[in-house]
């Protein structure tokens, strides 16, 4: 199983940048950077490819709607470029609150512009001239519309590699089914291991058998907070600000993957409650009602050998690769944290 390091959305990038370079030393296998309506990822991207050497990097996640897929393909061969061809590239669809509230365009047939934008990277590594008619991007623009004047290109540079590994991250079941047909990758969020295949499983068959062999196996990377010790219950706490923010306040009542998701793990209750306090604006109360138990069962926060029976958990449940957060207010804490993660997977 690989080990990651999961960079947030808010502050301390820059100091976070010289943990990532100690981790790249204990051997630490990818840092993802985050991206929603935060700092973009792809310039702190290229700032830690500047300061690293061996680690793989890559977006955790960019929305599809906020880059044209060029773009989005441009970009990704750029920071393969500036790393030597350790980038890999992370797509979501985020939700309406951020695509339409923030960047102001409509969040529409997230399936299919998934399928599309993918499709249209692939292209644009392979340097095809790029024509290409979709239901939901036809490049370049079809008779009447703009001036007629545009012509299929291919990119200029001729990129590290054709087939940059793309990661998608997805919750709803036709999504994660198109995850396991087409992508490399796939980040869950919130991953309560001995419930995923009841949540997760026939999506993941049915895309699997759809897929074609050259993807390779799908490497399944999974978020979880970390904090390893007899003395660390306490970070558990920690923990809840996040999940209260995703269950109770990203998305509208009835439109919150999060929440339904917490729900299918048996955690309704608890979730109506949470979003409740959220969207009422009591957010203390929202991260209090998260229950230690959905925490307990998603993160690897513990002691050393409650933390080894969760990553067997993680293991069984068939995850490749663990993006983590150590749950620390210091550099030294969260090395020895990941530094106890890489000896109990060594």
């Amino acid at each position: 199983m690989r080990t990651g390091i999961f960079l947030g959305y808010t502050g301390g990038f820059l100091h976070a940048v010289n943990e990532v370079v100690e981790l790249e030393k204990i051997g630490v296998d990818i840092a993802v950077v985050a991206e929603a309506y935060s700092y973009d990822a792809v310039s702190q991207l290229g700032f830690l490819a500047a300061r690293t050497s061996r680690i793989e990097l890559g977006t955790g996640v960019v929305p599809i709607y906020t880059r044209t897929p060029a773009l989005t393909a441009m970009t990704a061969a750029g920071l393969d470029y500036v790393s030597g061809g350790r980038f890999r590239l992370g797509l979501g669809t985020s939700g309406p609150q951020v695509v339409e509230g923030f960047h102001g365009v409509p969040f529409d047939a997230p399936l299919g512009r998934t399928r599309e934008v993918v499709d249209i990277c692939r292209r644009v590594w392979r340097r095809e001239r790029l024509s290409y008619q979709g239901k939901y991007y036809r490049i370049p623009l079809p008779a009447g519309q703009g001036t007629g004047l545009g012509k299929p290109l291919k990119i200029i540079n001729h990129p590290v590699r054709e087939r940059i590994p793309i990661t998608i991250a997805a919750l709803g079941p036709k999504n994660v089914e198109l995850t396991a047909e087409i992508a490399e990758g796939w980040q869950p969020v919130f991953f309560y291991p001995e419930k995923s295949g009841e949540v997760w499983g026939e999506a993941l068959k049915s895309g699997a058998a759809k897929r074609d062999p050259a993807l390779g196996p799908l490497d399944v990377m999974v978020s979880a907070s970390l904090a390893v010790g007899d003395r660390v219950t306490d970070r558990l706490a920690w923990a809840k600000p996040q999940l209260a923010l995703y269950i109770g306040g990203m998305g509208a009542r009835g439109r919150n993957f999060y929440h339904n998701l917490a729900t299918r793990y048996g955690f309704g209750e608890a979730a109506d409650r949470i979003q409740d306090l959220y969207l009422a604006g009591r957010k203390t109360e929202a991260i209090a009602a998260v229950p230690d138990e959905l925490v307990r069962q998603v993160s690897l926060v513990g002691p050393r050998g409650f933390v080894e029976e969760r990553i067997a958990a993680f293991a069984a449940a068939g995850v490749t690769t663990l993006l983590v957060h150590p749950l620390s207010d210091n550099s030294r804490e969260s090395l020895e944290f990941m530094q106890e993660l890489q000896s109990l997977l060594a």
